[in-house]
């Protein structure tokens, strides 16, 4: 296939794949976008859970107490979580009449407090606001079910489109170094489109296979070498499993026998369930440690966070931890192709309207 024929096939295969999921492609990388600084965001839209008045913290159980003075009666608390960067204390509960067991989040129902005072600021439902739509949005396209797998797909084809893109930016005469010139071609969205695509193609490529790595991970760890034919435990019906109405051991006994094995900051502690009779108690710096509901004994446990390549993979992605400078190739890298599928169409729309004119000279030629 000569090089002429190869850019005609490349073209379609961009052109195709930007018409195609440009409706798509829009609101998942402006939440991308968005999500980089969710922290921030979080605390624009809801400011009144981040009203807090000091760092100092009290008790375990006084953050407990506080919050069952706002849940309904029957609500189980399942999680409380300490406060980080000046945040609140969140403690989660799964609401007395929880739906039927679904697909998706489990329904929660989160109680921000006042770290120094234990007063309450704000009780929300989980899976509800602004900023969590936006993860749902990026995340499975509020697809229930298929969305993930649909996010994943996009992944693979926009990792085709920044191929094929970098192949169409290149001069097809003169030096590499003239596709850089503003002045390609007469049309300014024409000329954007090249240099904003030049500019994004590598971060967007990067973005696309770590959110396909994301939306498949069995595939991608078979693949890289790091299993992924066994199935684990399903742990979204670990997570919807009801947390027990009366434990056996006291909140305040389960801290401390986790002190016996660690003696560190706590993160969170979660509560045993029908499924995991045992308390779950995270540290600063990811260590677990199990409490036993029935005995009361406590042993360190495996970090539940993804290690090694699988890691890396999301925080690249997120951008947590990354650096300010990551962060904000990743925030562009949201912006720009929101912005490319924009230009792509009003290209694509004037070619369209050109070859109807040429079509309509030639039939006037041939009468």
């Amino acid at each position: 296939m000569s090089k002429l024929a190869w850019r005609r096939t490349w073209f379609q295969v961009h052109k195709w794949i930007g018409l195609t999921l440009a409706i798509l492609i829009v609101p998942l990388s402006l939440s991308g976008a968005a999500l980089v600084w969710h922290d921030g965001l979080d605390r624009m839209v809801n400011p009144s859970r981040y009203a807090v008045t000091g760092t100092s913290v009290l008790t375990v159980d006084a953050y407990v107490a506080a919050a069952r003075g706002a849940l309904q009666r029957g609500d189980r608390v399942a999680q409380l979580t300490m406060p980080d960067h000046g945040g609140p204390v969140i403690v989660a509960a799964q609401p007395a009449k929880a739906a039927a067991v679904r697909r998706g989040p489990p329904p929660r129902t989160m109680v921000y407090l006042d770290p120094p005072t234990a007063r309450v600021l704000q009780v929300a439902p989980g899976n509800a606001g602004f900023v969590r739509f936006l993860h749902g949005l990026h995340g499975s396209l509020q697809v229930p079910g298929i969305g993930r797998q649909i996010v994943g797909w996009i992944g693979v084809a926009m990792m085709v489109s920044c191929f094929t893109g970098l192949w169409l930016w290149w001069p097809t005469v003169g030096r590499w170094a003239k596709g850089l010139r503003w002045r390609r071609h007469r049309n300014t969205d024409t000329n954007l489109h090249y240099l904003m695509g030049f500019w994004i193609a590598l971060p967007l490529f990067v973005l696309s296979l770590t959110g396909a790595w994301i939306s498949f991970p069995a595939f991608f760890a078979a693949l890289s070498g790091g299993g992924g034919g066994a199935r684990g435990p399903d742990r979204g019906a670990m997570m919807r499993a009801p947390a027990l109405a009366d434990p056996a051991q006291p909140l305040g006994i389960v801290v401390e026998r986790a002190a016996t094995v660690r003696k560190d900051t706590i993160r969170s502690i979660a509560w045993p369930t029908t499924r995991t009779p045992d308390w779950t108690v995270t540290y600063a710096g990811g260590a677990i440690v199990k409490v036993a509901d029935d005995g009361g004994i406590a042993v360190a446990a495996p970090s539940r966070q993804p290690g090694g390549i699988a890691r890396l993979m999301r925080r690249i992605h997120d951008g947590e931890g990354m650096g300010w400078l990551w962060q904000t190739v990743i925030f562009i890298g949201g912006i720009l192709p929101a912005a490319l599928a924009v230009t792509g169409i009003v290209m694509w729309w004037r070619a369209r309207g050109w070859r109807a004119q040429v079509a309509a000279k030639q039939a006037r030629g041939v009468n």
